[in-house]
């Protein structure tokens, strides 16, 4: 069976298995990527720990036993019961404080996710362009061989010369080194899937990029994607729990109570009652809310920055990938008016031109080519980071 032939069925039959949307892989990794089942269980772990801190203190509870000296004055018995209140706790300043830290580790995770899921979109557009691009080649490598066999004929038969066929066969090498390099590089984008996949292999069979929705107003798209980024929701989210911790700490500063009950109990006398007592923070709040103001405007500096460097970031891409679509616009217009390969073909046969001259024209198409494909899978890479967010 001819190598390219034996290319193709591989390549069908590769496809075939596990064969999934970029949609459909993407929720696979969601369910199955090790590193974001980690990162659930801490964020899990974070509001767990975040809620440690809303009970109120434990009660304290006292027994004391003393002996008379004389005996004849018989012991004396003393017990004590009280449970102590903050503000903060009764007022539920801690509990805001604990839930907004919980939202902060709900879009701690987020941002993984995102990053995981950018990841293996990437590596499906990856995946997509060597699908496209073998395909290709294998035809590419199916008219290198029958030019190569055909200046071989000819040379038999006295109508090449030595230099044609040479040049014929270097440029089938090249076809089947390139193939062999796009195999090798296919596969390693399919390892990448399979990683984030939890080690379940799954492989896009499309060699075909789906089209793109793109926005054609960069400040109209950007107020709704500056609202859904995780990496943006966080640091708003950290100047909201920076808020509620100042509010803890500025409880702090208001007096703790004590209720309980305290008994005394001697030969023949008792004495019982209600206890209340009350202290006063002087030193161990004295700083807290000055750190705690501090933190809150770092936080604030921390969003401002994040907002800023975002829409830079945004920019920048969406410029990019407008310029990579119109490069492919200018790419796909030239191909289709200008596929002279089977021409070419023909003037070969006929003895119009030469095998050196019909090896580099057609070279020039398959270059035109792959630079298409390059800049369709730039284009696609370029826009997947610029809504990653929407995944």
């Amino acid at each position: 069976m001819p190598r390219f032939v034996s290319l193709v069925a591989v390549l069908f039959t590769a496809f075939t298995v596990n064969a999934q949307s970029i949609e459909g892989i993407l929720q696979s990794v969601e369910a199955h990527n090790t590193t974001l089942s980690a990162l659930r269980r801490a964020a899990d772990a974070e509001k767990a720990a975040a809620r440690a801190d809303l009970s109120l203190p434990d009660p304290e509870v006292e027994f004391g036993y003393m002996w008379g000296n004389p005996s004849e004055i018989g012991s004396r018995k003393n017990l004590s019961a009280k449970q102590s209140f903050d503000i903060a706790t009764l007022s539920g300043a801690r509990r805001r404080a604990a839930a907004e830290m919980g939202r902060l580790a709900d879009w701690d995770y987020r941002i993984g996710r995102m990053e995981i899921l950018q990841q293996a979109h990437k590596a499906c557009l990856d995946v997509i362009y060597y699908n496209a691009l073998l395909a290709q080649l294998a035809v590419r490598e199916a008219n290198a061989r029958d030019i190569a066999d055909a200046q071989k004929r000819r040379l038999d038969a006295g109508d090449a010369t030595q230099l044609e066929e040479h040049a014929a066969l270097l440029d089938l090498a090249a076809v089947k080194a390139e193939v062999q390099r796009c195999e090798t590089e296919r596969q390693t984008a399919v390892d990448v899937l399979t990683m984030l996949n939890g080690g379940n292999e799954i492989v896009p069979d499309a060699a075909e990029f789906p089209p793109l929705e793109v926005p054609e107003d960069f400040e109209v798209w950007y107020a709704e994607a500056e609202q859904q980024h995780p990496a943006l929701a966080y640091a708003r989210q950290e100047v909201a729990a920076s808020k509620r911790q100042l509010a803890v700490s500025k409880a702090g500063r208001l007096p703790e109570f004590s209720l309980g009950f305290e008994g005394e109990y001697v030969l023949g006398e008792r004495f019982q009652g209600i206890t209340l007592g009350v202290s006063i923070p002087l030193w161990a709040n004295r700083g807290k809310i000055r750190q705690a103001l501090a933190e809150k405007q770092a936080a604030e500096a921390r969003e401002h920055d994040a907002c800023s460097r975002f829409y830079g970031q945004m920019a920048n891409l969406f410029r990019k990938q407008q310029g990579l679509r119109a490069t492919v616009g200018i790419y796909t217009a030239a191909l289709a008016s200008t596929d002279d390969t089977v021409l070419l073909k023909k003037a070969l046969d006929a003895g119009q031109i030469s095998v050196v001259d019909y090896l580099q024209s057609v070279r020039l198409y398959y270059d035109a080519v792959r630079m298409r494909l390059d800049a369709l899978r730039d284009w696609h890479q370029a826009y997947a980071e610029m809504t990653a967010m929407t995944w």
